[in-house]
């Protein structure tokens, strides 16, 4: 399994990810650019010493990173208003778990263009703009490692 993240922008946050790809063995993919520098006190402080347990890799752009993705692999792009729920499709062990940015998640041109693979997680509250990146990374993450048999 792998995370991606599309030119995040908040320090704390990759480093959570980052901490919680080394618990679970996930690769972790950042595509630039991002909103901090990579070595900010933010983000080794919330990712503490596990990045030295992280297999991350740094993309300068989607186009790069996109050559370097295996052909047989799915990428499920995790967003707010897609037409699947995220627990309703199947992941392989292969699979990239694709979240965007912060302030405003993964570009409508990318999500229009995989319609059948925009995924996202349901909100009681209508209200309520989304859940901390961080937070969306565990819940989905979680899911496809049950699925796949962790």
């Amino acid at each position: 399994m792998k995370v991606v993240l599309l030119e995040p922008e908040i320090a704390p946050n990759t480093g959570n990810i980052a901490r919680l790809c080394a618990a679970t063995f996930t690769e972790l993919h950042l595509i630039e650019p991002f909103g901090f520098q990579l070595d900010d006190r933010q983000l080794k402080r919330a990712g503490m010493d596990y990045w030295q347990q992280v297999t991350w890799k740094r993309w300068s752009n989607w186009t790069e990173f996109l050559v370097g993705v295996e052909p047989s692999a799915t990428l499920w792009f995790v967003e707010s208003g897609g037409p699947q729920h995220y627990a309703e499709v199947h992941f392989g062990l292969e699979d990239y778990l694709v979240f965007g940015r912060e302030s405003a998640g993964l570009p409508s041109k990318l999500l229009e263009a995989s319609r059948d693979r925009w995924i996202r997680i349901p909100m009681k509250n209508a209200d309520a703009r989304s859940l901390n990146l961080s937070n969306c990374v565990a819940i989905v993450l979680y899911e496809a490692l049950r699925q796949t048999g962790f």
